[in-house]
C-alpha cells in the first residue's frame, strides 16, 4: 500500500504565502517524478509542478517564478512553496507520485483546499 498525506492548505490573503507538504509512505521504489496538480471548481485537474529524484523540475506557466518545488528523498517528500499567491491559484492540490515497481505505479493524495481571498 502506497499513502500520500498532505499538510499545509489553507486561506491567505492575495499576496500571501504557503507551502504545502506531501509525505509519500509504503512500498515505492524507483520514483519517476512527484508533484502537485490543483483543481478548481468546474475546472479539469492541472498540472502546477514536478520534481525528478534528480531534481529536474517541470512547471505550469502560471506560477512560474511565485511557485517553487522541492523534495527530500530520503523522506520521500516533496514541497510545493507557493509565493504571491492570487485568487486564481484557489483549488484543491493534490499530491501525485509516479513510480516503477513491478509495473507503472501513479498514486494521488487526498487533496488539501487551498483558497485565496481578502
Amino acid at each position: 500500500q502506497v499513502q500520500l498525506v498532505e499538510s499545509g492548505g489553507g486561506l491567505v490573503q492575495p499576496g500571501g504565502s504557503l507551502r504545502l507538504s506531501c509525505a509519500a509512505s509504503g512500498t515505492i521504489f524507483n520514483i519517476i517524478v512527484m508533484g502537485w496538480y490543483r483543481q478548481a471548481p468546474g475546472k479539469q485537474r492541472e498540472l502546477v509542478a514536478t520534481i525528478t529524484p534528480g531534481g529536474s523540475t517541470n512547471s505550469a506557466d502560471s506560477v512560474k517564478g511565485r511557485f517553487t518545488i522541492s523534495r527530500d528523498n530520503a523522506k520521500n517528500t516533496v514541497y510545493l512553496q507557493m509565493n504571491d499567491l492570487k485568487p486564481e491559484d484557489t483549488a484543491v492540490y493534490y499530491c501525485n507520485v509516479q513510480f516503477q515497481y513491478r509495473g507503472f505505479n501513479n498514486y494521488w493524495g487526498q487533496g488539501t483546499q487551498v483558497t485565496v481571498s481578502s
